[in-house]
């Protein structure tokens, strides 16, 4: 009789285990791609600081004719501190000015800040790269 109840108890345990299993796993297959969002890095013409690039697939035309673009800083030199740099741009093509209105180091944590004040590339050959191409393909 007690031959039995470890059967049971054993078969009951490895039922339980392969339900718990065949609950997560799909679970945690589905998650992960979900998280992959496609980017189509374009870079600009490199500079003394480092390297900038826009992702063609995240351009978007907003309200008021200016073009919204995920852009990518790569400091020359990198460190904990100095780490890649995401900032989701504004563009206004007819003025070549631009606001940054969401600075992040990744994806995840976004604040939008719509508010932005627009400002003048002065001269950052990175910055008017962007601007130029961002531009040149919105046309």
């Amino acid at each position: 009789m007690v031959d039995s109840k470890n059967k049971v108890s054993s078969i009951l345990i490895s039922n339980s285990i392969g339900l718990l299993l065949s609950i997560i796993v799909p679970i945690c297959i589905f998650i992960n791609p979900v998280n992959a969002l496609p980017h189509e890095w374009v870079g600009v013409p490199k500079s003394e600081y480092g390297e900038q690039l826009w992702d063609r697939q995240s351009i978007k035309r907003n309200e008021d004719g200016s073009v919204r673009v995920l852009s990518k800083y790569i400091p020359k030199t990198k460190s904990e501190i100095t780490k890649d740099i995401l900032y989701t741009m504004d563009i206004n093509c007819f003025e070549k000015s631009f606001r940054d209105v969401d600075v992040s180091i990744d994806e995840a944590n976004s604040n939008f800040n719509d508010l932005a004040d627009w400002q003048d590339p002065n001269g950052d050959k990175l910055i008017l790269g962007v601007i130029g191409q961002v531009c040149r393909v919105e046309k």
